[in-house]
């Protein structure tokens, strides 16, 4: 069951602790954050470390690098502007240098999971947790540098992910720190909203993130995160996403608050979400969490074929981003390179 979850951990090298819960339970992956980040080669060595973790499946090495105040890879890794240049260039292009750039930065390092880009539209004004993290305020802006991104991160050889389903933009409530409420109609959802990911999906894009929002039109009971009619009916019915589906962090408020963490893990399981984004939890916690699947497995609460269906979409996205990926990866001397810089200070014309 650790398959279905991505874990955070502290320190600048694979811990004792994350060592036996893979050992233990065959971790789906590893998440980085800035406290274990030093500098390219120590980032490369840890990545390593982390790739022998892994038994039959190559196991991911995500990491949030979005750009702007969303990085954790900061110099001289080349320190990118925020997304929102992108958009107020237009510029489909630039959008495909840059994330080819951004690519080629975290292949040199081992990452092979990028939780990026951002498919939240910046609607409202007052929504300052994605703000400049969105492309832009249109849909048709959005979909379309979105695409570009993807194609070119995977081409890269790094998964993509398109966040936060079923849109995160038209809110006022950091789900860090609450429950943000959605309250559009499902038909302006599909025809603004939903739009980017919708593209996201026809470009084959690895993963989609779930966001932690009430959508009351669409289900009033459940958050995105634990709905099936979201994440089953929509996402992967309607929108027909045979990817990876992976939750936001299990430990923010939006969930926490209300829910403990093992409960947290079945719930997104049972709702459709393939991987479970444990990223500041104990070790300790995300020993309960897995086994709280495992007791739901056990206790018959999750029919097995939903943990077979998580554990195919998982083993043919890997598969699929590892032929991306097959070629060697480039040196540490990419990092901060000339080039990346020149493609940095063209976005950040539209600062």
């Amino acid at each position: 069951m650790g398959r279905l979850a991505i874990v955070g951990f502290s320190g600048h090298n694979v811990p004792a602790g994350l060592r036996e819960l893979s050992a233990e339970f065959d971790l789906g992956g590893v998440i980085y954050f800035a406290r274990n980040i030093v500098e390219p080669r120590q980032v490369r060595e840890l990545s390593r470390e982390v790739a022998s973790l892994a038994t039959d499946w190559p196991i991911w090495i995500s990491v949030d690098q979005e750009g702007g105040r969303v990085a954790r890879l900061t110099a001289p890794f080349t320190e990118w502007p925020p997304a929102a240049t992108i958009g107020r260039s237009g510029d489909a292009a630039l959008a495909a240098r840059f994330a080819s750039a951004l690519g080629a930065e975290l292949r040199a390092v081992g990452i092979t999971l990028d939780f990026a880009p951002v498919l939240d539209i910046h609607t409202n004004a007052a929504n300052a947790v994605i703000g400049d993290r969105a492309l832009s305020t249109g849909a048709e802006d959005v979909a379309r540098l979105g695409s570009a991104v993807i194609q070119a991160l995977q081409a890269a050889g790094v998964a993509a992910c398109g966040k936060h389903f079923p849109g995160h933009g038209d809110t006022t409530v950091d789900s860090h720190e609450g429950l943000p409420v959605v309250e559009h109609g499902r038909r302006r959802l599909e025809a603004v909203e939903v739009l980017p990911f919708r593209q996201a999906v026809a470009d084959r894009v690895a993963t989609i993130m779930t966001a932690h929002v009430l959508v009351p039109d669409v289900d009033e009971d459940h958050i995105a995160t634990f709905s099936r009619r979201i994440v089953t009916d929509w996402l992967k019915g309607t929108l027909q996403f045979d990817g990876v589906v992976v939750s936001d962090d299990l430990g923010m408020k939006a969930v926490s608050a209300t829910t403990p963490l093992p409960d947290a893990s079945v719930r997104a399981i049972a709702a459709g979400c393939d991987v479970l984004l444990l990223c500041n939890s104990t070790l300790d916690e995300q020993v309960a969490a897995i086994e709280a699947l495992i007791h739901a497995d056990e206790a018959g609460d999750l029919a097995p074929a939903r943990f077979d269906d998580a554990w195919l979409r998982q083993h043919t996205v890997k598969a699929r981003m590892a032929a991306a990926a097959s070629a060697a990866p480039p040196g540490l001397d990419i990092i901060g390179c000339v080039a990346h810089q020149a493609v940095a200070a063209e976005m950040a014309q539209w600062l």
